[in-house]
Order: C-alpha cells, then sequence, then structure tokens
C-alpha cells in the first residue's frame, strides 16, 4: 500500500454507497495503492444488480425473443413460462443475497461496512450500524458520495398513498397482474410495460404527459416503439394527465383519475416518471453543500462547493448522467484521480471527456433503441452546423435476414464543419450490438472519409454503417 493505514477507522478511501459506481471506485484506489473502506445500507451491488438494470433485461429477454421467433418462418413459439422467467430473474439477482458481493469486496481488498453513513464534518464518516451501534471512519485522502439515486413519485393527489410500483416492486415482483397502468413515457416505463405486457397483464395502458414516448432521443425511436406497442396491444395514450388516484384498500383495486376521459381501473399501478438524487440523509448539510440537490462535481469527480478538495461524487448522486455506465466510467476516473493526488502525480487523462459527447443508451425494448451523442435537435441548439443522414434498416440485407417484416430506421448527425459523427440512434430488433461502434466513432472523433474504411462483414445488419455514408455521399 501507498499509505500504511492508522487506527482501524481510518483509511485513505471512504465511499458511501456499494453500487457499481461506488465499487469501481474502491477498485481503482486500491489499484493505486491505498486503502478503502465501502459503506452500504442495502446490498452490496446497489439498485442496478438487485432492482433495475440486471433484473429488468432478465424480464425483458423471452420478450426480445418471442418477437425474433415470431419474425422467422419456420418457427413458433408457445406460451411463456412466467413461472421459470421470474425464477431466473431471482437467480440473476443472487436472490437479492450480496453475500458474493461482498466477498469481492473483500478480496480488493477493501473493507465493508454495513450500515448508513453520513458525512460528519471534513474527511469523517458516521455510519449507523446495522446493530444500532456506530462508527467513526475518517479518510486521510478522500470521502467519495456514490449513493445513486431514488424513484420520483410526483405529487399526485392519492398516489403515494396508494403505495404504487415503482422500479422496485416491478422488477421485484412475483406475480403479473392482469390489468396494468404506467404513468411515464421515458426508458423505465417503455421497458416494463412491454415486460409486464408481454408476461401476462393483458391490460396495459401506459399514460404520457407528453407528445411521446422516449422524448429525450430522435422522436422516430418513440413512434416505431408506438407502433410496436399497439400491435401487441398494449394502450399509449398521449396527453394524458392524471389528477387523482384512489386505492381503499392496500393491495386492492387502483383507480386512476384522468385529466380527461373515464377513470382506469387496475390491479397495479406503475409510477415511472423520473428519479431524483438520493442525497438525502447524507449529512450535506454538515459540509456546507445542500441536502437533496445533487453533489455538482468537476470533470475529475470532486465536488466543487466543498474546501480543502477532499470530497468527490460519482454516478447518479452528481446529476451528470444517470446511466450505470456512465457511473462506473466516473469512478474509475474519480478512484485514479484520488491515487493520483495521493502520489503527487499529475493528472494527465484523468478527466470526464465521455460526458460532453453524449452517453451511449439503450432501450431493451423490441425495437430495441440504441443512441449515442447528441441528437439533431440538441447538435442544432448547441450551434452545430448540422446535416442529417437517415436509412431504412429493413432495406439492408442483413437484417432482412433476421426475419420477414423488419422494420428500423438508422439516423446520423454529422458536424458538417469537421465531417465528424455528432450522435447516431438506431431503432430496430436486436441493434444494441451496433451501439459500441457508433460509441467509438462519436467519441473518438473519426472523419467520416476515415470512417468509410472501415468495411462492414456481408450480410450483417452493420451493413447500416456503409448504407448511411453512401447516403452521405462518401
Amino acid at each position: 500500500m501507498l499509505l500504511e493505514a492508522g487506527v482501524a477507522d481510518e483509511f485513505d478511501v471512504i465511499v458511501i454507497g456499494a453500487g457499481p459506481a461506488g465499487e469501481n471506485v474502491v477498485d481503482r484506489a486500491v489499484r493505486g495503492g491505498l486503502t478503502a473502506a465501502i459503506v452500504e445500507e442495502r446490498l452490496a451491488g446497489g439498485e442496478c444488480s438487485y432492482w433495475a438494470c440486471v433484473p429488468s433485461k432478465a424480464l425483458l429477454r423471452p420478450i426480445d425473443l418471442a418477437g425474433e421467433v415470431g419474425r422467422v418462418p419456420g418457427l413458433s413459439l408457445g406460451d411463456i413460462d412466467v413461472p421459470a422467467v421470474l425464477a431466473r430473474r431471482d437467480e440473476a439477482v443472487s436472490h437479492f443475497d450480496d453475500a458474493g458481493q461482498v466477498r469481492w469486496i473483500e478480496g480488493v481488498p477493501a473493507e465493508f461496512v454495513r450500515g448508513h453513513g453520513r458525512l460528519d464534518g471534513e474527511r469523517r464518516v458516521r455510519v449507523t450500524t446495522d446493530d444500532g451501534g456506530e462508527r467513526v471512519l475518517t479518510a486521510r485522502q478522500a470521502v467519495v458520495l456514490a449513493t445513486g439515486s431514488k424513484a420520483l413519485v410526483p405529487p399526485v393527489p392519492g398516489l403515494a398513498e396508494a403505495s404504487p410500483w415503482t422500479s422496485h416492486e416491478v422488477t421485484a415482483t412475483s406475480t403479473i397482474p392482469e390489468r396494468l397502468v404506467v404513468l411515464g413515457g421515458g426508458v423505465v416505463a417503455c421497458e416494463m410495460a412491454q415486460a409486464m405486457h408481454g408476461l401476462g397483464a393483458r391490460q396495459t395502458t401506459v399514460l404520457v404527459r407528453g407528445g411521446g414516448l422516449l422524448n429525450k432521443m430522435e422522436p422516430f425511436a418513440g413512434e416505431l416503439l408506438a407502433e410496436s406497442f399497439a400491435e401487441a396491444g398494449i394502450d399509449v395514450r398521449l396527453h394524458t394527465g392524471v389528477v387523482r388516484v384512489e386505492r381503499p384498500e392496500p393491495g386492492g383495486k387502483v383507480t386512476v383519475h384522468l385529466s380527461e376521459g373515464p377513470p382506469l381501473e387496475a390491479d397495479e399501478l406503475l409510477v415511472a416518471t423520473g428519479r431524483r438524487v438520493a442525497t438525502g440523509g447524507l449529512g450535506l448539510g454538515a459540509v456546507g453543500l445542500p441536502d437533496d440537490a445533487p453533489v455538482e462535481v468537476d470533470d475529475s469527480m470532486r465536488a466543487t462547493g466543498v474546501s480543502g478538495g477532499w470530497l468527490y461524487a460519482v454516478g447518479d448522486v452528481n446529476g451528470r448522467v444517470l446511466l450505470t455506465h456512465m457511473g462506473k466510467y466516473q469512478a474509475r476516473i474519480c478512484g485514479d484521480v484520488i491515487a493520483a493526488r495521493a502520489r503527487g502525480d499529475e493528472l494527465t487523462g484523468m478527466r470526464d471527456l465521455a460526458g460532453g459527447y453524449g452517453a451511449p443508451q439503450v432501450v431493451f425494448t423490441d425495437p430495441q433503441i440504441c443512441a449515442v451523442g447528441r441528437t439533431e435537435k440538441e447538435a442544432r441548439e448547441a450551434g452545430f452546423r448540422v446535416r442529417v443522414v437517415d436509412y431504412d434498416m429493413g432495406a439492408v440485407t442483413g437484417a432482412y435476414l433476421l426475419g420477414d417484416g423488419y422494420r428500423g430506421r438508422a439516423k446520423a448527425v454529422v458536424d458538417e464543419d469537421r465531417k465528424v459523427l455528432l450522435g447516431v440512434t438506431f431503432a430496430g430488433p436486436g441493434v444494441a450490438e451496433l451501439l459500441h461502434s457508433a460509441t467509438i466513432a462519436v467519441t473518438g472523433e473519426v472523419p467520416l472519409d476515415r470512417l468509410w474504411h472501415a468495411v462492414p462483414a456481408f450480410p450483417t445488419v452493420s451493413e447500416i454503417w456503409l448504407r448511411l455514408l453512401e447516403t452521405y455521399g462518401l
């Protein structure tokens, strides 16, 4: 170790939050020669491992496969075995047992502390442990906040009292409601509406306040998904507000009163209207920061509002990009930065660059939606001189071979001054694996005339790259 530990509760780095971001900070800091402790009040592995990314994709995979089989002549698929799907989901989340994650942390090696951690002054973390005791941990170098975010329940009369599902409950459910109402049109709303519908929620209604699904992405992506939902029998209602919710009996029927039209009755209500940073109870006031607000950081993940430069924040809690892979990326930077500063090294290259280009994201619906970089609207608003190229993915031979009726679309946003890509969006069955090539092209700022020499194999869907470049004029 670069710095030897002193008393038992003194470490070089203390991390609050043992989700993917927190774990990566610890890993990189220890690699850099520092000692570390990580504090977690729930399960090591965090939201993503148990109530978000992992279980939701385990639930969606059968729906995705069913769609693929249905498009290929000569194949047929019977009913989905729902208990088997739920059992595999349980395996994917280790039956909500984090023993394996704790062993990994201890093998880094770092100390795992179970309990609620909060800031208690400069470089100090007070932990209320599971047994009701307290420990005060002191950091020589840095304290890192990695507590993530929580589902937001809007202040609709009666909504909170109705105990609706959030991402926690829907990904962990052991039963599928016959009638489901979903509030929201974002990623969680779309993915879980399709998953629950495919697993047996025969009457699924999605209520969207705005004018389309996935409104932070290119408009065509939400339009294609809405068509798929309609064909599957999912009722999507745009420009629809909720004015009141009633649930007289806990766990009983729920009634959703709309801004227009008759009320909806359902067996369960899923709220997927956004997330808020999980900073409440962290003791931010003790170091001069506002409670219940994102912790603002610079590109090295160091908190900008705290003197002394000892506090950092990674992942959702800093409000930059609420995506697991981006939180892990920030965490790798953060751990390396803390170790380098402890050694007195230069911080060459240790900065968040990816966030400035636009984070990659996949929506695991059928069709899949994936994007990286800026949308056309964002690029124009940022002042770029833009040219847009679109192509029908169903016209690519590799896409046709995946199944009859393949529908998809690709869109590239080009910076006409530098001749590089500002953003790329794909929508269609199985397009998620195309995203990393787009991410490399966007973040690497690969010139289009050089990108033309990256030859896609035939017959694969990746020939879409050739078609986009030819449409552009190369």
